[in-house]
């Protein structure tokens, strides 16, 4: 690659939008975007330009990010692939593991970089606990406790799983990729909520507890909610090994900033989506991994069909495919 600035196309303008454009914009990348509610205050904040079609958008681009709703990735990441463009893609990959395959093996086909967006493993504080078991300052890993909790989201698809939301899938599917990195491929997984979906369809206060059995003995238990109301965002995670334990509770405050919006955190130059885009960037431009791969975002997917599947077998554990 060249020194020229990238060029990125967003796709997309939720919640999520911003901070992505600014994490490009913070390494000098030139920003499009295109959302069928043409966001004219988003782009007028950030001085970037509005596309009204998605195919506009591929012919002026090297990168696409695709922030839209969970089951337009796989149409939206294919057809940049076809582009030959490398494409950004918030999690999950997919609703499911077969299209999240999919996309995969079309990017490396098309000889273009596919990178999932599994923004905590650049949490400042996520990432110390891992380079901490990485060199053993606890001992043979045992266990993992993971929590991720707040108010919820607005859309209502998010709590439609036939639409690709459900809270194990949105939410929990952060903690789930957390425990992958932390403790290796899992073996099984079990899944209960409270209260089910009716249909498919939740709504708030919902819980759900999701227990993992990983190939290497470990065992991971992730409890998570969207509660409604005011609930604040909170996030946990305990790591016990042979020889002690590392915790991390975001109610109990770090040197992470307190999210600015009960659950970004303001915009620093470590912010850990500034640090996700900037590990992309570089993987682009060098050829090396980035931190997060491909089969990362499908494994974790996998995972998510697994709870999924527990849930409708009565909470009985599920084989991971």
């Amino acid at each position: 690659m060249t020194d020229a600035p990238l060029k990125v196309g967003l796709v997309g303008a939720g919640r999520i939008a911003a901070s992505h454009i600014d994490a490009w914009q913070a390494i000098g990348a030139e920003c499009v975007i295109f959302s069928r509610t043409r966001p004219t205050a988003l782009a007028a904040r950030h001085g970037i330009e509005i596309t009204d079609h998605v195919g506009a958008l591929l012919d002026r681009v090297d990168v696409v990010g695709i922030l839209a709703p969970t089951p337009t990735h796989p149409d939206f990441a294919l057809r940049a692939i076809a582009r030959g463009r490398h494409v950004v893609c918030e999690k999950p990959l997919a609703v499911n593991a077969a299209e999240a395959q999919r996309m995969v093996e079309a990017a490396a086909r098309a000889g273009v970089r596919l990178f999932p967006a599994h923004v905590v493993r650049y949490f400042a504080e996520y990432e110390r606990i891992q380079r901490e078991i990485a060199r053993d300052a606890i001992g043979a890993l045992r266990t993992l406790r993971l929590s991720r909790s707040g108010s919820g989201p607005v859309a209502r698809w998010f709590y439609d799983e036939h639409a690709g939301g459900g809270l194990i899938r949105d939410l929990l599917i952060h903690d789930i990729d957390q425990a992958l990195w932390l403790a290796g491929p899992v073996a099984t997984v079990q899944a209960e909520q409270d209260p089910p979906s009716v249909d498919g369809r939740s709504s708030t206060p919902v819980t759900a507890t999701v227990r993992l059995e990983h190939t290497s003995g470990v065992t991971t238990r992730i409890d998570g909610g969207w509660l409604g109301g005011d609930a604040p965002f909170r996030t946990t995670i305990e790591a016990v090994g042979a020889g002690g334990a590392l915790a991390y509770d975001s109610a109990a405050g770090s040197d992470i900033a307190p999210p600015a919006d009960g659950y970004l955190p303001p915009a620093t130059e470590d912010h850990p989506y500034r640090a996700q885009i900037a590990d992309f960037a570089e993987a682009i431009r060098t050829g090396r991994e980035a931190r997060v791969t491909p089969a990362d975002g499908v494994a974790a997917v996998a995972a998510v069909d697994a709870a999924y599947a527990s849930l409708a077998a009565g909470g009985r554990p599920i084989a991971v495919a």
